[in-house]
């Protein structure tokens, strides 16, 4: 059996040329939003971020974070690609763990302890200001909607009132076993959100194979999201979430009940994290499409899926929540604010350009390589048929993400909001040649972005 045949060396050059096409079709996008940001806010101050498209301020500094994130960034940069493809499994994924806690942990003490970390949570629109209220908490529960409008008794900060209440009743149970105040919050937020990028590798190397996973690891390490997973709510949000992804790709391809029990708990606890997390639904579909052999064998597993979703949600109900009213509520809550002033003619396209942000110039070109996957599906290989379902996994959350954009309930921010899609761009890089190279242009991005920039999360 003769071996296949290698591309030609036209043929890469060619395939190069458009990856750098695409990553400089994303810069372009990045520079558009920033110029037209700024003329924007300069003129009429609709767009309420001081550098268009993130919500920044222009700020050059360093700070004790500096040297360690120089070094986290050249050893993975040097070394991330060799040790993802050579080390066992079962030690890669807490290195990776490891390694995005530190890259995360550094950029954010590029502003320092106080500011990068243990601040954040605390401030006038964050969960901890209401930790108080919380003494009571069936009380506070059924009270919850009571105070979602602007113009409600006591309103809620902008996060609070902008949540189903498991995100505060998180923090909230924080302080009652003694983790009380902004540090602990912050390292709660950067410790979960760092083992996102394990449950992305469990999920690719079950659903596409092992070697793909390997080759996605260092992207999902040292992506530039870090910049706001340290320390954003939206990070632990993000890890909950790709958890119950994870969860659901073993169920259906071990044919586990317990694991579909536990996804099906981590979605319905997602869904009452944030209101716009129902659309992992989109993600959570793919992986039930890609597994669909495992349901079929054993439709038994959608009775645990379902029973585990069921939970969280009947237990807010009973305690008196109301989800779809508080939701309804939230939407004239965020056009009475500046969610209701923000033009949605600037914000539809510039937060992809927050997208290109987060996720890097190596994303751009991955996602060219996966839409290049999807029109030349083939399966006739092992290496084309993973390919494919990596590809199509991409495009699950590439939709979900585009369907959050086109609603208008995400304008501006998305560097946090997104942070739950974003971290399922990443594995787009997988397909990308020169990763070293690729990694140094992700780096660059988010030590960049850390240091010219006073970040508002």
């Amino acid at each position: 059996m003769c071996p296949p045949r290698r591309p030609s060396v036209p043929t890469v050059n060619r395939s190069l040329r458009r990856d750098l096409y695409a990553a400089g079709a994303a810069a372009l996008l990045v520079t558009a939003a920033v110029l037209i940001g700024r003329h924007i806010q300069g003129t009429s101050r609709t767009l309420f971020v001081d550098w268009p498209p993130l919500l920044a301020s222009w700020g050059p500094h360093t700070g004790p974070g500096t040297p360690a994130a120089l070094v986290v960034a050249i050893a993975t940069v040097a070394h991330g690609p060799a040790l993802g493809a050579r080390l066992p499994w079962r030690t890669l994924l807490p290195l990776a763990w490891g390694t995005a806690m530190a890259w995360i942990c550094s950029l954010a003490l590029i502003d320092g302890w106080h500011r990068g970390i243990a601040h954040r949570l605390t401030t006038r629109h964050e969960y901890l200001q209401v930790i108080d209220r919380f003494d009571d908490i069936p009380a506070a529960l059924r009270d919850f909607t009571h105070h979602i409008l602007l113009d409600s008794p006591d309103n809620w900060p902008a996060h609070v009132a902008g949540h189903p209440p498991a995100a505060t009743l998180t923090f909230v149970l924080l302080d009652r076993i003694g983790l009380r105040g902004g540090g602990w919050a912050g390292m709660w937020c950067v410790t979960a959100g760092a083992t996102a990028c394990v449950a992305v590798l469990v999920t690719i190397r079950v659903l596409a194979g092992e070697a793909l996973a390997r080759r996605a690891a260092p992207y999902l390490v040292l992506a530039p999201a870090a910049v706001w997973t340290g320390t954003s709510a939206d990070a632990y949000f993000a890890a909950v979430s790709a958890w119950a992804v994870a969860l659901l790709a073993l169920a259906v391809t071990r044919r586990s009940l317990r694991w579909a029990g536990a996804s099906g708990l981590l979605f319905g606890l997602t869904c009452y994290l944030s209101y716009g997390l129902t659309l992992v639904a989109l993600i959570a579909a793919a992986v039930l499409a890609l597994g669909r052999h495992g349901i079929r064998e054993r439709p038994a597993l959608l009775v645990p899926l379902l029973a585990g979703l069921a939970v969280v949600p009947t237990a807010f109900t009973l305690a008196g929540f109301d989800w779809w009213e508080a939701y309804h509520l939230l939407v004239t809550r965020y056009h009475q604010g500046a969610g209701g002033i923000r033009p949605y003619g600037y914000w539809v396209w510039a937060n992809l350009a927050c997208t290109v942000l987060i996720t890097g110039l190596a994303t751009a070109a991955g996602l060219r390589r996966t839409g290049a996957v999807l029109l030349h599906r083939r399966t006739d290989t092992p290496d084309r048929a993973a390919e494919t379902r990596l590809a199509l996994l991409v495009a699950a959350a590439l939709l979900a993400l585009l369907v959050a954009d086109l609603s208008g309930m995400s304008k501006a921010e998305t560097e946090r909001i997104w942070l739950p899609f974003a971290v399922w761009l990443l594995p787009a890089c997988a397909f990308l040649p020169h990763p070293r190279a690729w990694l140094t242009a992700q780096a660059l991005l988010a030590l960049l972005l850390n240091h010219l920039l006073s970040t508002g999360w």
